[in-house]
């Protein structure tokens, strides 16, 4: 059997390594299962949102007073939030971390995907969970006799814990953008020429000299 060159055995481990960023590459697709998961979550969540308006809108309104129609709505109002944030969850996380979803001439494109990024994502999914724990929050103020105490101080400091947590994460995401400084160059086209502010102009015509 012939030696190998020291450039071929470079070469072949050169291309091995390709080979396995290949392989880890393509390993971010194994997370598209779980994100076709929290579709059919979301289904799920249309299927109760309608059983919970079927309920509401035929029960007698006799047997409903105001703090029980107000309770229900809030219900609604909840499973919505939910579907919202599984919406930026599916839609951001795949766009982030599986593929590009290569709607950008899309009319109905979300305003906030096209710039989407971890962080961004982060901040979004940290204020629908702080808007979910609001509804919880006042679902029980309305009705504070059904709890004890110590469970609605236990949920103003949760509720309070997301708001801090949220209020974090955005004073990271502002701290790690970074201001380009410097002057900017004024850069023309070639075939303009370029200009120089210390050059005096030499288009101006010269007078023709007198004798």
């Amino acid at each position: 059997m012939a030696n190998r060159s020291p450039n071929q055995s470079a070469a072949d481990h050169q291309l091995s390594k390709v080979n396995l960023g290949y392989l880890v590459f393509m390993s971010r697709w194994l997370q598209a299962p779980l994100y076709f998961g929290l579709i059919v979550a979301q289904a799920y969540y249309v299927w109760r949102f309608m059983l919970e308006l079927l309920h509401l809108v035929t029960s007698d309104s006799n047997e409903f007073s105001d703090s029980d129609v107000l309770l229900a709505v809030l219900a609604l109002v909840d499973v919505v939030m939910i579907a919202n944030l599984l919406i930026m969850v599916i839609i951001g996380g795949y766009e982030t971390f599986v593929a590009r979803l290569r709607i950008d001439n899309h009319p109905d494109q979300p305003e906030w995907l096209s710039h989407v990024n971890a962080n961004v994502l982060k901040v979004k999914l940290a204020m629908a969970i702080i808007g979910i724990s609001s509804i919880h929050l006042l679902a029980t103020f309305i009705e504070p006799e059904k709890y004890e105490s110590e469970e609605i101080m236990w949920q103003v400091l949760i509720h309070l814990t997301f708001v801090f947590s949220a209020l974090a994460l955005a004073f990271i995401d502002r701290m790690q953008v970074k201001p380009a400084h410097g002057p900017v160059a004024d850069v023309t086209d070639g075939a303009r020429g370029t200009t120089d502010p210390s050059t005096p102009a030499s288009d101006a015509p010269t007078p023709a000299s007198t004798h």
